[in-house]
């Protein structure tokens, strides 16, 4: 007996409500259909179906089991799609979500060489620095930048580690002193993300433990590229990602403080929907951007 020929036609009898409908679903004769289930019901040991001659339904047990099979022909389904879209060209939509610097320095130059490597594909890119729900909202990919927070229903991939640094511009350095210690930063204008409360508290790492100190400075704001620029323009120390300000740590703008100490790791990750494992075109598209992100180079130019 073929397992899985028994279990479909059992999903099928309780779905349809009979053997008859569902042989006819099937393909098959009702007495075929009848001796599978049958077999199937020895095999398990329990009985699956209440038969009469009106109708059929199923047992408690066969309630439960008829979930399990469901979502097991579902997973079935998808992996033998999965491996027939292998051998053909990928194509369909896929919804996007990022944060809105990270997607307009780097997510986006990065698509538009993935749609050029895969033209039948389309991808819907929507950014904010908002936090999202990938499912509720409707999004195959979501990349997100944080510790990575566990969840059932979410697949992480790991692209590259966020480094963070401090950095301020030379003019504002030379007109307020250079903080040799975490400490010094109170008597300092610290240009910090404002869209959450807490992120008016720095936590930094050095040589001598952990520091949380209580910043304050002329601005704050729910995106990194306007701190950059209130810093390139003497306003005040910042704490932000080097796929932000790389580029102008490299051409002297902003120059790098208190090097001896780091905030907390944290790691840019696409995340999908567990669903969404088996879809050709999101494996796609994270292979490209692992590739794409793994090269350092790629957040200073």
């Amino acid at each position: 007996m073929d397992k899985f020929d028994s279990i479909r036609a059992f999903t099928q009898v309780v779905a349809s409500g009979g053997f008859a409908a569902a042989a006819r679903k099937i393909g098959l004769s009702r007495s075929a259909v009848n001796k599978l289930v049958i077999g199937l019901e020895n095999e398990l040991g329990v009985q699956l179906l209440h038969r009469s001659t009106r109708r059929v339904s199923a047992t408690a047990t066969g309630l439960a089991f008829y979930d399990r099979c469901v979502e097991i022909l579902a997973s079935l389904e998808a992996a033998e799609r999965a491996v027939m879209q292998m051998h053909e060209e990928p194509q369909g939509k896929l919804r996007v979500n990022a944060p809105m610097s990270f997607g307009t320095m780097h997510l986006a130059p990065a698509l538009a060489d993935f749609l050029v490597q895969y033209p039948a594909l389309e991808v819907q890119l929507t950014l904010n620095d908002r936090f999202i729900d990938p499912i509720e909202e409707g999004f195959d990919l979501t990349v997100r930048i944080s510790k990575l927070q566990e969840s059932a229903s979410l697949i992480a991939h790991q692209l590259v580690p966020a480094q963070r640094v401090l950095c301020a511009a030379p003019t504002y350095l030379k007109n307020h002193g250079i903080p040799t210690h975490p400490n010094e930063l109170r008597d300092h204008s610290c240009l910090h993300y404002g869209q959450v409360a807490a992120e008016d508290r720095w936590t930094l790492i050095g040589p001598d433990g952990e520091h949380a100190i209580a910043v304050r400075g002329v601005l704050c704001s729910n995106n990194g590229e306007v701190l950059k620029d209130a810093a390139i323009r003497g306003l005040g120390i910042t704490l932000l990602p080097t796929f932000i300000v790389g580029k102008e740590l490299q051409q002297g703008k902003l120059q790098t403080v208190l090097s001896d100490y780091h905030p907390p790791e944290i790691f840019i990750y696409a995340i999908y929907p567990v669903n969404r494992h088996l879809s050709i075109k999101i494996q796609l598209l994270v292979d490209f951007l692992k590739e794409r992100f793994s090269q350092p180079e790629r957040f200073f130019s």
